[in-house]
C-alpha cells in the first residue's frame, strides 16, 4: 500500500499476523488495555512499557492485547544499531536517480491506526529515542528528515514498548522515561498458569513431561533463577523429540539431557526428584 503525504509517496509495511494467545495473568492484561483507553475528548492514550525478564511473555501480552481490540499489529524490533531513519522512513534507491520512501512498521501503524510493539526498546540509543519524543507526548507526530515530512498519528494509533530487565540494555533518558508510562511489570506465572502456557504452546505435549518441566521452572523461580516459560517450552519440546527418536530411553534421562542441552549442567540442580 502507498500513501501520499505532502507530495511524498510512502510505501507502507505489512502487519504481523501471529498465532498467539495470552494465558493467565489477567491483571497485567487489564492494566495494558486500560492504559490505551481514551475516556474524554481531551484525553490521550498512554504509551505503556512492559518490563520483565527475557522470556516472560511481554511481546505475547502486547500482541494479544492488540488482538483483543481487533486492530492491525506491527512489531518493530529495536537493537543497538537502530537509527532514527529505521524507526521512521528509509530511502531506497529505485532505478536511476529515483528514491523510494519506505515507512517503518511504526510509521505504518501511525498512519493506519494500528498498534505498534516496540520490542526490547531499551536496547536503543538515546538518539533514536529522541526522534520519537514528539510522538510520545500530546503532539503525537514524528518528523522524517530523510523524506522532509511531518507524519501525524491516527487517533486510533497505540504504542507499547517491551523492555528486558537485564544488564544488556541502555538506561532510558529521563525525558523518554516520563513519556513511557505506565510501567507494567510482568513476573513469573504461578504453577497452574505456567502449565497452561506450556500446554498452549505444546498442545501435542506429553503430560508427564509438561508437568515435570513446570515443576522444574517453579523450583527455579523460587530460587530467583532467570529461567522462563520460553526455556521450559524449549526443554519440553526437545525432550519430546528425544523421546520420539529414542523410545527405549527412560523419561528421566531424556529430561535431564534436555535440561542440560538447553540451559547447561548447572540447571540440573532444579531437576525434580522422582
Amino acid at each position: 500500500m502507498v500513501i501520499e503525504i505532502d507530495g511524498v509517496s510512502l510505501h507502507l509495511a505489512h502487519p504481523d499476523e501471529l498465532a498467539i494467545n495470552w494465558v493467565g495473568q489477567d491483571e497485567v492484561m487489564r492494566q495494558l488495555l486500560a492504559s490505551w483507553l481514551v475516556i474524554d475528548a481531551q484525553d490521550l492514550p498512554m504509551n505503556p512499557r512492559l518490563l520483565g525478564k527475557p522470556g516472560v511473555g511481554k511481546t505475547t501480552l502486547a500482541y494479544a492485547a492488540a488482538q483483543r481490540l481487533g486492530r492491525e499489529v506491527y512489531i518493530m524490533q529495536a537493537t543497538v544499531d537502530t537509527r532514527p531513519e529505521d524507526l521512521l522512513v528509509t530511502p531506497v534507491i529505485e532505478g536511476e536517480g529515483r528514491l523510494r520512501y519506505v515507512a517503518s512498521p511504526l510509521v505504518t501503524a501511525m498512519l493506519r491506526g494500528g498498534i505498534v510493539i516496540l520490542d526490547e526498546g531499551n536496547r536503543m540509543s538515546e538518539k533514536s529515542w529522541a526522534s520519537l519524543a514528539p510522538l510520545l507526548d500530546n503532539r503525537r507526530y514524528v518528523e522524517s528528515i530523510v523524506a522532509g515530512i511531518k507524519i501525524k498519528a491516527h487517533p486510533l494509533f497505540r504504542l507499547v514498548a517491551t523492555m528486558n530487565d537485564d544488564a544488556s540494555t541502555f538506561d532510558l533518558p529521563e525525558y523518554i522515561h516520563s513519556r513511557l508510562q505506565p510501567q507494567i511489570m510482568i513476573d513469573f506465572p504461578e504453577r497452574l498458569e505456567e502449565l497452561a502456557i506450556l500446554k498452549e504452546n505444546l498442545p501435542f505435549g506429553d503430560d508427564y513431561i509438561l508437568n515435570y518441566v513446570t515443576d522444574f521452572l517453579q523450583q527455579a523461580h523460587a530460587a530467583d533463577e532467570r529461567y522462563t516459560a520460553r526455556d521450559g517450552i524449549n526443554i519440553a519440546r526437545f525432550a519430546m523429540k528425544l523421546q520420539h527418536s529414542e523410545p527405549g530411553v527412560g523419561r528421566g534421562e531424556i529430561l535431564r539431557t534436555a535440561i542440560t542441552q538447553t540451559l547447561g549442567e548447572e540447571a540440573l540442580r532444579y531437576s525434580v526428584k522422582n
